[in-house]
């Protein structure tokens, strides 16, 4: 070897050096550039992702919160706003060029006295421990905060050193006049489960006060606010007073029973995953449980609920009994979960009946499982809608056809392997559109998220924009006389549409 390195000093060897010098010093300057370049970040491909709420929660706020105080502050009013604050935002927001220059929406997020964030993440932080807490009906109440945590999980991506992002859809700032939308980091879902009733609704009500104060909210009358109230109880109180703003919420529900009319609207608002109760199915996982799927359709949870869930207990009673057919009751304890886990990893189809609200989790829990979803919720609006295609991934069948003796069972008994295939390959694509995580992933629920608000600007710049020359007292809501209420049902004008 020593020899061989001597050798280098022959003239043969000196002829090729300039061009090696010149690519070694090539090769250092790009790594100079790389090294040193202010423009460039890019994520630590290191950095774990973490998908359990409670173990991405405990990392926020041991490790990274501290260190979010030295950022650079916002301009969020502190405390009442004045007219000359709107004015000064109007001043600057008619600066700006005013239409869309790119596809990634600006975010502003609100920085809310800490009782409206943080107080509430470390009250369930240093409980969700107790488990003997439950609602009226046997929930685990720490379960549900964290089935419903959509508020938590964008909140965390928002709030992360740009470097550590993954996502391209969306960018925070930090001036109200580059914002093309606000977001309100108040976590509903935990204070209305671990505060006493006359607690929460006076956090309810400062909340709201303290929005609803700000300039930017006076400015667009809430159009372009965006707030977390994925729990159908949360912020029901003092809803009326938000009900410009866009709402995330787990449906629609256009029976009433949870929303008032108008309240609600696809519109303006956007539904959004559940977060799964049960484990992810990964590549390696479905592999090894395809040859044991021998349930033909299994379902796991309560058959008795409310309003549009009475479909579980005609469901119940016609599929009891039924060869390869597996219909239990069920608890979302921890017990409960891994039993659900287990059968819903042997099955091919999972049955999705309405809950009290049209939604219910074990749909996405079914998809994360690699279970066919059988849907059976007549009112139900999907998350996600206008960039998936449930189709590919789920049977959606009408309640009064599942309900006939023998219809739903023979239904899915007539599916060709082959289809079945189909919806497996589909499902093992589409589970990723469902599974929060931090940092959020592209193509995740959070990245579909900001894609499918992107969509609603120019609707909500058209009705604010109108609403500032609207003459007072004239007719000031914009809409048609056609308008329809949120319908899955086909149009039946379908056949002479192009």
């Amino acid at each position: 070897m020593v020899g061989k390195q001597q050798n280098h000093s022959s003239p043969r060897f000196r002829s090729k050096s300039p061009i090696l010098t010149l690519s070694l010093f090539s090769l250092s300057l790009l790594v100079i550039v790389y090294t040193f370049s202010p423009s460039v970040s890019y994520p630590n491909p290191s950095h774990k992702t973490e998908t359990s709420f409670v173990a991405s929660l405990e990392q926020l706020l041991i490790h990274k919160a501290p260190m979010l105080t030295s950022q650079v502050r916002d301009d969020t009013v502190r405390g009442e706003s004045d007219d000359d604050d709107l004015r000064k935002l109007d001043s600057m927001v008619s600066e700006s060029p005013g239409y869309p220059t790119g596809f990634r929406v600006k975010v502003y997020i609100y920085e809310m006295p800490k009782k409206f964030t943080f107080d509430l993440l470390w009250l369930f932080h240093n409980t969700y421990k107790e488990t003997s807490n439950a609602t009226s009906n046997g929930s685990p109440v720490h379960r549900l905060i964290e089935q419903h945590s959509i508020d938590y999980w964008l909140w965390a991506d928002l709030i992360s050193p740009e470097s550590q992002r993954r996502l391209k859809s969306v960018v925070r700032v930090h001036q109200q006049q580059d914002a093309d939308f606000f977001y309100v980091p108040f976590f509903t879902t935990i204070s209305f489960f671990l505060l006493e009733k006359q607690q929460c609704k006076a956090l309810y009500r400062e909340a709201l006060k303290w929005v609803t104060d700000q300039p930017a909210w006076k400015r667009s009358e809430g159009r372009d606010h965006i707030f977390p109230i994925h729990h159908p109880w949360s912020f029901k109180t003092v809803r009326k007073f938000v009900k410009n703003a866009i709402w995330l919420l787990p449906d629609m529900d256009s029976t009433g029973n949870w929303y008032k009319p108008g309240q609600v609207s696809l519109e303006k608002d956007l539904v959004l995953p559940y977060v799964p109760n049960v484990d992810i199915c990964d590549a390696k996982c479905l592999s090894e449980s395809a040859p044991v799927r021998t349930t033909l359709l299994f379902f796991r949870g309560r058959l008795k609920r409310n309003a549009g869930g009475k479909i579980r207990a005609k469901l119940g009673a016609e599929l009891s009994g039924v060869k390869d057919v597996i219909i239990t009751e069920g608890t979302a304890g921890e017990g409960g979960k891994l039993a659900a886990q287990d059968g819903m990893r042997r099955s091919l189809f999972c049955l999705c009946p309405a809950g009290d609200t049209p939604s219910s989790a074990r749909l996405f829990d079914a998809i994360v499982s690699g279970c066919i979803p059988v849907i059976v919720s007549d009112e139900l609006e999907l998350p996600f809608e206008g960039l998936l295609d449930y189709n590919k991934v789920a049977v959606i069948v009408s309640s009064s056809d599942a309900i006939q003796p023998g219809w739903l069972v023979n239904h899915l008994r007539s599916l060709k392997p082959s289809r079945v295939k189909e919806f497996q390959n589909s499902l093992a694509q589409y589970s990723r559109h469902f599974v929060y995580s931090s940092p959020a992933q592209p193509l995740g629920p959070e990245d579909l998220t900001w894609r499918m608000i992107a969509g609603k600007l120019v609707n909500i710049k058209l009705h604010t924009r109108r609403s500032q020359r609207v003459v007072k007292g004239s007719r000031s809501i914009c809409r048609c006389d056609c308008w329809r209420p949120n319908s899955t049902a086909s149009n039946p004008l379908s056949p002479l549409l192009p």
